[in-house]
């Protein structure tokens, strides 16, 4: 079932040697597998993740509603950078990956579909960055995986039962999380990049217009890749967030129970009913 906190993930990843390595070690005593078949798992999900990226930018990827489509292509290709070339790489392959996830291609939910463009954009841009190999990327991306037990644990990954707080947020703090441990920072730092991310989505709420996972769902996963970076890098700065991650984790379950249903996937809050929503003939 994995952690439940974070207090136990860390006890783990320093006896282990790193978070990720905790997470694999306590997937093969739960399952019985060996190490070698559950990191050929992850790295069959990181083939699936770098699929759709590359699908996403080609730019073939279109709704049939037709409201997304192409803006990954955009970005990728654009000579405007306000944050350097990185960072435009990295949410134009959030947004690949949402607008895959919108045309009904196949992709990794991480932790869900709607917000499966976050963890993989992060694990590719920072992975090239630091030139990590295929078993270091497998690693971040169960350290991520840990995260996100996590947060099942102690709230939602549903947007309909949390906003999109739980599948924004949590995929951002997945990310966050695993870009600090593609970097080198410890276990810790990846703790607190988690709960920079985190904090700085809680509140968001699920509108999808149309009640398609399209719009605003496909950008946020851009949006959501930019604060899991601004996490990550926070945290390799030294920066520690006052309130431990179980909380964070805690306080967005409650959130999200406060939330009313109109903006918890429903689509009668939100973007979902503004006027130009409403006049959408799909």
């Amino acid at each position: 079932m994995g952690y439940t906190n974070l207090t136990d993930l860390l006890a783990a990843a320093d006896t282990c040697g790193s978070m990720g390595e905790a997470v694999i070690t306590l997937e093969c005593d739960e399952t019985g597998d060996a190490r070698e078949l559950v990191l050929a798992r992850l790295l069959e999900s990181l083939d699936v993740m770098d699929a759709a990226i590359d699908s996403g930018l080609a730019g073939d990827a279109r709704s049939r509603s037709g409201l997304t489509g192409g803006d990954a292509r955009r970005v990728s290709e654009s000579s405007l950078h306000v944050a350097g070339g990185s960072f435009g790489a990295t949410v134009a392959a959030a947004l690949a990956v949402g607008e895959v996830n919108a045309a009904m291609g196949r992709v990794v939910a991480a932790p869900t579909g709607g917000a499966s463009g976050v963890l993989p954009a992060v694990l590719r841009t920072v992975g090239r960055d630091r030139d990590a190999s295929r078993d270091q990327l497998a690693l971040a991306l169960a350290a991520a995986g840990g995260i996100g037990a996590i947060i099942a644990s102690k709230a939602s990954l549903s947007g309909a039962a949390s906003g999109c707080q739980a599948e924004i947020g949590s995929a951002a703090a997945m990310a966050a999380a695993a870009a600090v441990h593609l970097c080198g920072g410890t276990a810790a730092q990846a703790g607190h990049a988690a709960s920079l991310a985190l904090q700085g989505l809680l509140g968001l709420v699920c509108d999808p217009v149309a009640g398609l996972v399209e719009v605003p769902c496909v950008v946020r996963n851009g949006t959501g890749a930019a604060v899991a970076l601004a996490g990550a890098e926070m945290a390799l700065a030294g920066v520690e967030f006052p309130i431990p991650f179980d909380e964070v984790a805690a306080a967005m379950g409650a959130v999200g129970r406060s939330l009313p249903p109109s903006l918890k996937e429903t689509s009668r809050g939100g973007l979902a009913i503004t006027p130009t929503a409403r006049a959408l003939n799909l």
